[in-house]
Parts: structure tokens; sequence; C-alpha cells
């Protein structure tokens, strides 16, 4: 019953963070009719910033009769921790009234509030104000800002602070060049990314799994395919072990570069642990690489190891029986899936569509695809491609143009694929009309006509020759670019 007994098992309950037990030993305090001091009033303050009481956590603050540095920067932590710009600036505010000034760890918590938020210009002044006050700027500081810059793509910026990091002395660690790297190669400037990290290895600074990772996922998606696979052949030199992560970002790169032989190549040793991303991308790999069987098999072990399966799983799945040619146990399999699941994308509904359009089920695609419209499912610009697609295939012409234009009614903007289906359709229905009016669509949208619906074209122009308008249009069109 001692005050001091009681201070220091709010301290261990605080540590151990067992908050229901700080409030139980605060309250004792005031039972004993003792009054806890500063510090028994921090953790107060802290704890209920931590389960959420913002408002309570304020109230304690502002009734501490002597608050010292450790309440003002427990407070504005916690509430840039919370994104909550507004009270943090009245807490920082009052925390200079009483004389306080920030430390370097409480100037790296509003700088990295400011750039997650967007605040770029006021994380700036900040930083100058930083050095006015001569607060050491850490390469951590450094980086925060440098990332911040990074992620909006204002990559002008952040290299000016790479380059005044450096002349203030402080040297950019892999975290810094991280961010450097990843901004340059999603604005698909690979060559400075490149140079970035030239420089970095130079000064005997290598790549962490981390940025390898990055590296072999921004190339993969530039399709940068031999590039990435030589980052993944170099993990291994470098003593990194792949992750699941490093996993999905190189079968990507395989999918994308149809080098499917290769997997097995470069997963031979390794033991890893997968998780449930890492299984989906295996699902999609083998519906690429065209074992679809494999899928269906691979899906069956996930449940049976426990993984519990979601869209994209669900989506695997679908294309491994649709692909396999059991269409009537897919649709089996999607029916369940609908009356069991919300929150299903329009990816699912069109595997479906596809799978029965492609095994030549025109009229159960298209009867799918109402259904999904009528029950309010997602459905996107692929969707109705697809379904327009298996209109034109079932002999359902006009049935598919209408359906054009009612997506576009809807403000779903047709492809490049809708564009060249729908002209194709309307050449080989001989329709004058309707070819100029998506031929001078297309030039108005920036759309390019494909191989095969320009060959289908020329057939048209030269079999129905008497159509002079439209050849003059298509000529016209051609001329412009």
């Amino acid at each position: 019953t001692k005050p001091q007994t009681l201070l220091l098992l709010l301290r261990i309950f605080w540590y151990g963070k067992m908050y229901e037990l700080v409030f139980e030993a605060f309250e004792e305090m005031l039972r004993h009719g003792y009054t806890p001091n500063t510090f028994a009033r921090n953790i107060v303050v802290d704890v209920l910033f931590k389960i959420g009481k913002v408002g309570a956590a304020l109230k304690v603050l502002e009734e501490t009769e002597v608050p010292n540095f450790l309440s003002f920067s427990i407070a504005v932590c916690n509430l840039c921790k919370l994104n909550d710009l507004i009270n943090m600036r009245n807490v920082l505010r009052n925390m200079l009234r009483n004389g306080y000034s920030l430390n370097p760890e409480t100037f790296l918590s509003v700088l990295n509030c400011y750039c997650k938020l967007g605040r770029l210009e006021e994380a700036l002044q900040l930083l100058s104000l930083m050095i006015t006050l001569g607060v050491p700027t850490s390469v951590s500081v450094w980086t925060v800002l440098i990332d911040g810059f990074c992620k909006p793509g204002q990559l002008d910026v952040a290299s000016f602070l790479l380059d005044k990091m450096v002349q203030s002395g402080c040297s950019p660690n892999i975290v810094t060049c991280t961010s450097l790297i990843k901004g340059f190669l999603e604005a698909k400037m690979p060559n400075k990314a490149f140079k970035i990290l030239s420089t970095m290895e130079s000064r005997g600074c290598y790549p962490d799994l981390f940025l390898c990772n990055v590296l072999i996922d921004r190339l993969s998606k530039m399709g940068r395919y031999d590039e990435a696979l030589d980052f993944f052949f170099n993990l291994q030199k470098q003593g990194l072990i792949p992750d699941p992560y490093t996993i999905c970002s190189i079968l990507s790169a395989i999918c994308s570069s149809q080098e499917f032989l290769l997997l097995p190549l470069l997963i031979s040793g390794l033991v890893i642990e997968p998780d449930l991303v890492m299984c989906n991308s295996l699902l999609n790999y083998f519906c690429k690489a065209g074992h679809p069987t494999g899928a269906i098999e691979f899906y069956n072990d996930m449940i049976h190891r426990g993984f519990k399966p979601d869209k994209y799983s669900y989506a695997g799945l679908l294309s491994g029986l649709c692909r396999s040619g059991r269409i009537h146990e897919a649709v089996n399999v999607y029916n369940g899936i609908v009356q069991e699941h919300l929150g299903l994308d329009a990816h699912l509904h069109t595997i479906i569509i596809d799978g029965l359009i492609k095994t030549g089920n025109f009229h159960s695609a298209i009867k799918f695809f109402r259904k999904a419209g009528l029950e309010n499912f997602p459905l996107d610009v692929v969707s109705y491609t697809v379904a327009i697609n298996g209109l034109l295939k079932g002999g359902r012409a006009g049935e598919a143009y209408n359906l054009f234009f009612q997506m576009k009614d809807l403000g779903i903007t047709p492809n490049i694929y809708t564009y060249n289906l729908v002209l194709s359709g309307f050449c080989k229905d001989r329709d004058v009309k309707m070819i100029k009016g998506i031929l001078q669509e297309m030039s108005d949208v920036g759309v390019e006509i494909d191989n095969s619906t320009l060959n289908l074209m020329k057939s048209f122009l030269y079999k129905w020759h008497c159509y002079r308008p439209v050849f003059e249009l298509f000529v016209e069109l051609w001329d412009s670019g």
C-alpha cells in the first residue's frame, strides 16, 4: 500500500501492456489518499491514447497540474500515430508555451505524420525549423522526408533532398535508397534507379531482401523479365533467402514472359513457408502454364493445409475447372461461391461466363451475365466484352450491339478489345453506318485497330467497294494516324 509500490506496479503494468491493471493501480492510489504524481498521470495518458480514448487522454493531460516534457511528448507521438493533426498542433502549442522544445524523436514523429498525410510543405518547414534550432537531422529524418516525396512521384524534390542529406554529412542507408529506387522504377526511369543502386553498391551497401523484392517486382511489371530473373538468381550469391513476396514477384515475371519451364529451376531446393498470396500466385501459374488440373489439385491441398480461400483463390479454382473442361462442375462451384460470399469482384463472374463461351455454351453464358446484372454483382469492361463476344458467337448480333451501347450508358468505357470486337461484328454484318460511327469513335478516343480487325476491314472494302464513304473515312483516319 505504499505509494512507491503502487507506482512500481503501474510501471510494470504499463510496460507489460496490461492496460486494465494500469487503471486499477491508479484507482488504488486514489483510494489510499495518494495524489498521483506527473509520471503516474503520464502513464495513464499514454494508455488512454493506446486504447483509442483520445478525449479522455487529452482531459487527463489538461488536468495535470505540473506537466513535464514527457507529458507533452507522449501526447504528440500518440496523436501523430493516430494522424490527428488538429489535436497534435494544439498540444505542440501548449508544449512550447510551457517552455519545452521538441527533441529529435518527437520531431521525427511529427515529420512522419506530415509525410504520411501528404502535408509535404509543412514537412519541409519542420525540417527548416530543426536545422535553425540546431536539432540533429538523423538518417531517419532524411529517409522519412525522401520517402514522403517519392510516394506522390515528386522525384526531383526527393533527389534534391538526397543531395542535401549527403552535403550535411549524413550517409543514406539502404532504406533511403530503396525509396528512391522504387520511386524511379515506378516512374519508368530505370536508368536513374540503377545509378543509385550502383552508387550504393560501390560504397559497400548491398541490397537486402526487401530491395531485391522491389527490383524483381517493378522490373517484371515493366516487362524487363531477364533483369528481374537476374536479380532472383543473384539472391543466393548474396546469402539472401527468398520469401513468399519474392516468389509472387518471380511468378508474375514467369507468367508475363511465358517462360513457364523456368519455375522448377528457380525454386529447386528452396524451403519457403507459403502464405495465401503466394498460394494464389501458384494457382494462377498453373492455369497460365497449361496445367489446370494442377491448379485444382493445389487448391485442394491448400484447403487441406488449413488455408482460408479468398476471391483470388476461387478465381484460380474456377479457371482450373473451366480450362480442364469440367464446366458443369465449375458452374456448381460458382453458384456455391456467390451464395455464400459477398464482396466478390467482376473477375470471378467473368471467368465463368468466358468458360461457358469457350465450351460453346453461349446461351448459358449470357444467362449468367444477365443474372449477374440483376443481382447487382460488379461487372467491368472485361465482363461486358466477354459477354458481347458470346452474343456475337451465338448469332445474337443485335443483342451484342445493344449491350455495347448499354455498357457506355452505364459509364463503363470500352477498351481496345471491345471496340475491335464490335467493329469486326459490324464488318461481318456489312453495316456501313455503324462501321463509320465506330471508326470515328475509335479515332476520337485514340483506340487503334488491331491486325485481325484491319484484315477484316480490308476484306470488307475489297468485297463491297461500292461503299466508297467508308473507304474514304478509313483512308482519312489512316492518314491522320
